[in-house]
């Protein structure tokens, strides 16, 4: 092993343990461990510039293994990242340092996307090279050919989330993804071998993927490894044995090197051992200056591709283009001219028809339910492993993986991914979607058979508590339109909303069109708005969403017979709406002292609208397996049980 490198691997080491040392908190073992690995990717293969951090035909470098964060941030402050300077090592795990406890995304900085739940980034690193390959697959392999690095640890590979993004990364070849796998046999409870007895090698190549496997501490082994993979036919995995807390006498190789300090004497130890005279947070001029021109290496690069990509610069910048105003104004236009009674599912894939129609940045997809949740249109083209120049990726049973990609490729550039799944499994997207509103991206996620009114599948399929659950989510629109209108709306808002991840909620059994006349305005960016009006002179207000809209105005009309007046308010977004201005939002509140509400689900997040003394009509238990009617019928969800109820209240007050 080289001088050099001991000095460069050196560095990462010290600064990622006199960070976690001055927080008391933190993670030193990986990236202690993996310093040797990293320093020769960066210094002899990984393409970067960090001038320019977001340079699109950079090679991507992902911390899967988010604990370590302190391994990137030594490694972007290190190569002249001005996104993080000397204070911000110090200020690690601080509040509002970009040294955060884990990686966070942040435009511009060279930190790729947010991590911390493990197996999340491999997800993300398969939706990068997909990206990768959409490009390639476009515009040629002189103006985009760049290779994915993830890292990952034991905890990633565990999750299970893993084995879905692996397993469709080999299918689809991806022959740009590397894997650095930190294969230290250590997790947070002891030995991996308390839980896991794996043969990786076997398990990755079922995959499809290439294994290597090296002394993860050998300097010229790594750079032989990562020399190999540069003209790889397949994703390929280099299994790196390395040693947790490499460097500490007595924790190096445990798991008291993983989630603690190592202590005062222990770091003194560790400088012994390694030879490091220096205080903390010094680095040797020499060093740094090493660092540096590491770091240069990438300007010269990028100023070479600028020449290439200038002479298609125009062509691939129409091709980003994200202006679809004219699209959805003449879809509005179509729908109200034919007024078609029609589930929100198959709305939804009449305006997707239309956005499909030239080829763009969006790309679609779904968990093996294109055909129910109507996301696959005529105008699509399939992606797979001889073609990446389609738009819609089939992506399997694989909802944890399929919103883990997407935030990759919404990460990558300026894709605009949708999946497709039912709206009840949520549950299996909750985590990815949580950091796609966290990273502020423009995902969204198609989840129809969005009620008890999906009928015969009964309740393991029926969402109940999932509109509520979601709707908690910080950063997160949450759309439930009730007819074509609105979905084509809630279409709009979803693609022109860049940092603002959407849900659409669609509907499988059929709703009638409630908006009957052409607006130019598009209504759901309120997130609430009136759409009918029984009197002039009003005694009560309803609210409701998606398919229960039809069904508040029928409450309407009924109670209107007895000379009892409403407005329904249709509520597409309550996120949106909670962001009007205030004379708005009472003019819709307060007209009125008597509220209700009505949706087909928990009804958690209605009280904001009806207050103390309203009253919310909804699904408070699991659901049914029977027709939809029969349900909405037994959970008393009819015009004729809302109005009686409805009636006595404002009889009695």
């Amino acid at each position: 092993m080289s001088k050099l490198h001991k000095d460069l691997s050196n560095a990462v080491r010290f600064l990622s343990i006199d960070a976690v040392e001055k927080a008391n908190s933190g993670h030193p073992g990986m990236p202690m461990g993996m310093a040797d690995v990293a320093t020769v990717l960066f210094k002899n293969f990984l393409n970067f510039n960090p001038r320019n951090p977001e340079w699109i035909n950079r090679d991507r470098f992902v911390l899967s293994a988010g604990h370590g964060s302190m391994l990137l941030y030594s490694l972007l402050y290190l190569t002249g990242y001005s996104s993080i300077n000397l204070k911000d090592i110090k200020n690690f795990r601080q509040l509002d340092s970009i040294c955060a406890g884990h990686p966070e995304f942040h435009p511009g900085t060279g930190i790729e996307t947010t991590t911390g739940p493990l197996g999340q980034g491999i997800a993300n690193a398969v939706g990068f090279a997909v990206g990768e390959e959409i490009l390639r697959g476009r515009f040629g392999k002189k103006i985009f050919n760049h290779k994915t690095y993830v890292l990952a640890g034991d905890g990633c590979l565990m999750e299970g989330i893993s084995h879905e993004a692996l397993s469709l990364a080999g299918h689809l070849r991806l022959k740009n993804l590397i894997m650095l796998f930190d294969n230290n046999s250590i997790s947070i409870d002891g030995p991996t071998s308390l839980t896991v007895s794996d043969n990786y090698k076997k398990r990755f190549n079922s995959y499809g993927w290439d294994f290597i496997e090296i002394d993860g501490h050998n300097e010229k082994k790594i750079f032989n490894a990562l020399k190999k993979v540069q003209t790889a036919k397949k994703p390929t995995v280099i299994s790196c044995k390395t040693k947790i807390g490499f460097g500490s006498p007595n924790k190096s190789g445990s798991e008291k090197a993983h989630g603690s300090p190592l202590g005062e004497n222990e770091v003194k130890l560790v400088r012994k051992k390694l030879k490091w005279t220096h205080e903390p947070f010094v680095i040797p001029k020499n060093i740094i200056e090493e660092w540096r021109k590491i770091g240069k290496k990438g300007q010269t690069k990028e100023e070479k591709w600028k020449k290439i990509y200038s002479k298609k610069k125009s062509g691939i910048e129409k091709s980003f283009s994200t202006n679809f105003s004219d699209i959805f104004k003449k879809e509005k236009q179509k729908a109200i001219k034919n007024i078609e009674t029609l589930a929100t599912r198959k709305s939804s894939e009449k305006i997707l028809t239309a956005l499909n129609e030239k080829k763009n940045m969006i790309i679609g997809g779904s968990a093996d339910l294109a055909g129910s949740n109507n996301t696959k249109t005529k105008n699509h083209k399939i992606i797979n492993k001889n073609n990446f120049k389609g738009n819609y990726i089939h992506y399997g049973v694989r909802e944890h993986a399929m919103c883990g990609i997407m935030n990759g490729l919404s990460l990558h550039s300026k894709f605009i991914p949708y999946g497709g799944t039912f709206l009840i499994f949520s549950d299996y997207c909750k985590p990815a979607i949580r950091l796609s509103a966290l990273m502020k991206l423009n995902v969204v996620y198609v989840m129809t058979h969005d009620s008890i009114g999906l009928g015969e599948d009964g309740p393991t399929h029926q969402p109940v508590e999932q509109l509520s659950g979601l709707r908690s989510i910080p950063n997160l629109n949450v759309f439930r339109p009730a007819d074509t209108t609105e979905t084509i709306e809630c279409w709009e808002l979803a693609l022109k909303n860049s940092d603002t991840p959407s849900i659409l909620a669609l509907s499988r059994q059929n709703l009638s069109q409630v908006r009957k006349s052409y607006e130019n305005e598009n209504k759901c960016s309120r997130g609430a708005y009136e759409v009918y009006r029984s009197n002039e002179k009003i005694d009560l207000t309803i609210f409701a969403s998606g398919s229960e809209v039809n069904l508040a105005i029928e409450v309407s009309h009924k109670l209107a017979t007895q000379n009892i007046y409403s407005k329904v308010i249709s509520v597409p977004c309550q996120e949106i709406f909670f962001k009007q201005k205030e004379n708005y939002k009472n003019k819709i509140l307060r007209e009125t002292n008597y509220k209700i509400s009505i949706e087909a689900g928990r009804s958690d997040t209605w009280s904001k609208f009806i207050g103390d003394n309203g009253m919310s009509f909804g699904v408070e238990n699991f659901g049914k397996s029977a027709p939809y009617k029969d349900i909405f019928k037994d959970f008393k969800l009819t015009a004729i049980e809302i109005s009686n109820k409805t009636k006595n209240i404002i009889k009695k007050n």
